[in-house]
């Protein structure tokens, strides 16, 4: 009796369970979600003029910053995605010198998204909402997600500091940027 009562709590476990994950996939595919991979990348992001956010054109219409962040967390991860997997295929297939290139290219990547994910850790540990680092070969840019009663000196400074530690930068190299 008592094996029997064990075997029917799983039971009941486990479709409790997997009605969540139908209920979670049903919900899921019913929502509209955009595809900003192909309006996002590095170039767009950072651009002194940033995104647009409207609903007009083709600008991409961002509910709030935080789907701002998220979206640009998806975008760079995608195209460091993609060069990874370059990188790869010129690993496993080019001569001896071709695979000391990728590999060293591949080194620079996974340093550069470690650096960005450190700085954004650090960024967020000083009590602002949410931040993205884009590192690139002439600088990095921050995109902080504006605090109650906007940026200001202090803020910079601070941001600017944890960016200095972090690399070998200069002051002139860092772009903070304010998402409202």
């Amino acid at each position: 009796m008592n094996k029997w009562k064990k075997n029917l709590l799983a039971a009941a476990v486990l479709l409790v369970v997997c009605a969540g994950i139908y209920m979670n996939w049903m919900y899921s595919n019913a929502e509209d979600v955009a595809d900003l991979t192909d309006k996002l990348d590095s170039e767009t992001v950072m651009s002194p003029n940033g995104i647009i956010l409207d609903t007009n054109g083709d600008n991409i219409n961002l509910d709030t910053a935080i789907d701002y962040f998220a979206a640009v967390r998806l975008s760079r991860q995608e195209a460091r995605d993609s060069a990874v997997n370059l990188l790869q295929e010129a690993m496993a297939y080019g001569d001896e010198e071709q695979k000391q290139a990728s590999g060293e290219q591949l080194e620079k990547i996974v340093q550069t998204a470690l650096c960005e994910a450190q700085i954004e850790s650090l960024i967020i540990a000083k009590g602002y909402r949410d931040c993205v680092a884009y590192m690139s070969e002439t600088g990095i840019s921050v995109a902080v997600a504006s605090p109650e009663g906007g940026m200001d000196e202090q803020d910079v400074a601070v941001i600017a500091d944890i960016v200095l530690t972090q690399t070998d930068l200069t002051m002139e190299d860092i772009r903070v940027v304010d998402v409202q």
